[in-house]
C-alpha cells in the first residue's frame, strides 16, 4: 500500500506545469513590465490658451520688445507674448509667467525659443527671415508647442509670430 501511495504522489507531481525556458520566462516578464508601464502613462489634459487682449496687457504691464504668437485661423489676439527674459500666456483667465530658458536658441529681438513655468513649458519656433509688416515689426511663420510637467504636448499650433518693439 505504501508503494501505491508513493507511486501516486510521484505520478501527480509529474502532472504539474512543465518548466519554461529562460527565454520564454524573459518574454513573459518583459510583457508584464510593458503592461505595468503602459498603465502608468497618464494621458495629457489638453490646454486651451486664451487670447491676451489689450486690457490684459495694460493690467499686467506686458509692454516691451518681443514676439506675439497668433495661431492661424483663430482671431487676432495673441496666445503668447515672448520677451527677452519672460513670456506670458493666459490660462483659465489668469496670465501665467514663463521664465526664459537662456540655454535654448535665440529668437528675434532678444527672445528665446523656450520658456518654462511650474506646470508648463512652451516653445515658440520661428521660421525664416520674416517679412516687415510695420515700422518696427516683422512677421514670421511660427509654431507654438506647450508641454506639461511630464513633457507631454498639451497644445500645438502653427501661426504668425509678429516680432518687434
Amino acid at each position: 500500500m505504501r508503494f501505491l501511495v508513493l507511486g501516486a504522489a510521484l505520478a501527480l507531481s509529474a502532472c504539474g506545469d512543465a518548466e519554461i525556458s529562460a527565454e520564454e520566462q524573459k518574454r513573459i516578464d518583459d510583457a508584464k513590465i510593458a503592461a505595468v508601464k503602459a498603465a502608468q502613462i497618464i494621458p495629457p489634459t489638453p490646454l486651451t490658451p486664451e487670447p491676451i487682449l489689450y486690457p490684459d496687457i495694460e493690467k499686467n504691464d506686458l509692454f516691451g520688445a518681443g514676439c506675439a504668437f497668433i495661431p492661424a485661423g483663430e482671431g487676432t489676439g495673441p496666445l503668447v507674448l515672448t520677451q527677452a527674459d519672460v513670456a506670458f500666456m493666459k490660462i483659465d483667465d489668469e496670465i501665467e509667467r514663463f521664465a526664459a530658458d537662456k540655454g535654448s536658441p535665440k529668437g528675434p529681438v532678444g527672445t528665446y525659443e523656450k520658456y518654462d513655468a511650474g506646470a508648463y513649458s512652451l516653445s515658440l519656433v520661428i521660421d525664416g527671415d520674416g517679412k516687415q509688416s510695420g515700422m518696427e515689426t516683422t512677421d514670421f511663420d511660427g509654431n507654438l508647442t506647450v508641454r506639461n510637467e511630464r513633457d507631454q504636448t498639451v497644445y500645438s499650433a502653427d501661426g504668425l509670430a509678429q516680432c518687434g518693439s
